[in-house]
């Protein structure tokens, strides 16, 4: 079992910026590929971005690429989210998730989901 937690979600204006962080406790985090996916009201759980086991390769959504920056650090067990010139289209629940055996942008891959947080950009 892996346990994420994420934080860092709150209210911003168009433009800002907000860090989101996903702390995993459990297993062994760097035999996890990590994601960052997000849902909207009324919506589809949305891929954001993810993260290789080594932290050596990234893939993005092509509605956040240049926007925002996945990474990570595996001895402190964290994957991050750098989200910068926020839209009021990114107003969304933000999910960190692990998976062990892919690196995907699909969320039937991942067998491990935090709580979520919440982000809202005002306009």
């Amino acid at each position: 079992q892996v346990q994420l937690v994420e934080s860092g979600g709150g209210l911003v204006q168009a433009g800002g910026s907000l860090r989101l962080s996903c702390a995993a406790s459990g297993r062994t985090f760097s035999n996890y590929a990590m994601g960052w996916f997000r849902q909207a009201p009324g919506k589809e759980r949305e891929f954001v971005a993810a993260i290789s086991w080594t932290g050596a390769r990234t893939y993005y959504g092509d509605s956040v690429k240049g926007r925002f920056t996945i990474s990570r650090d595996n001895p402190k067990n964290t994957v991050y989210l750098q989200m910068n010139s926020l839209k009021p289209e990114d107003t969304a629940v933000y999910y960190c998730a692990a998976d062990p055996s892919q690196f995907s942008s699909s969320p039937t891959t991942y067998d491990y989901w935090g709580q979520g947080t919440q982000v809202t950009v005002s306009s």
